[in-house]
């Protein structure tokens, strides 16, 4: 797929609210089990529990490195979804703070994007599993935004 044929699954992403159709092309996505819904106005990304993920089979813990590359790609996709035109961020820096370990269950995240200016934009991400107020990691994320014509 190319950065236009993206452009376009943004596009048609958000009109028909089916967010779930960018996580179906994006193969990183679809390697760890991530999933996007639409909740009202916003978007809840989910990344379901799979063997694959655990990183520590003793305890067991989902790797840290995948439950911080679900929460980026989170980030990257909340900006795709709910700028004012489609463009395609990339990542310029990202900061977690792992605050629990990940069980051997579901993880739940949400964004909020703290600043966007024309060329970057700040989003913070909570990722939780059983209470959204205990969460087990939150992070947060610099995108340098291009624009779609620019593609």
């Amino acid at each position: 797929m190319n950065r236009q044929e993206l452009v376009q699954q943004i596009i048609t992403a958000r009109e028909t609210r089916s967010f779930s159709l960018l996580t179906q092309v994006i193969p990183y996505a679809e390697l760890i089990g991530m999933e996007c819904l639409s909740v009202g106005d916003d978007a809840l990304f989910s990344l379901k529990y799979q063997q694959t993920n655990i990183g520590n089979p003793i305890l067991p813990a989902i790797h840290g490195g995948v439950i911080g590359g679900f929460m980026e790609m989170s980030a990257a996709l909340h900006l795709m979804l709910f700028m004012d035109e489609p463009r395609l961020p990339k990542i310029v820096d990202f900061s977690i703070d792992y605050l629990r370990s990940g069980q051997p269950k579901a993880i739940y995240a949400q964004c909020a994007v703290c600043r966007q200016g024309s060329r970057v934009a700040n989003v913070s991400v909570t990722a939780w599993q059983s209470k959204k107020e205990e969460p087990i990691a939150i992070a947060r994320g610099h995108f340098k935004l291009s624009r779609a014509n620019a593609l």
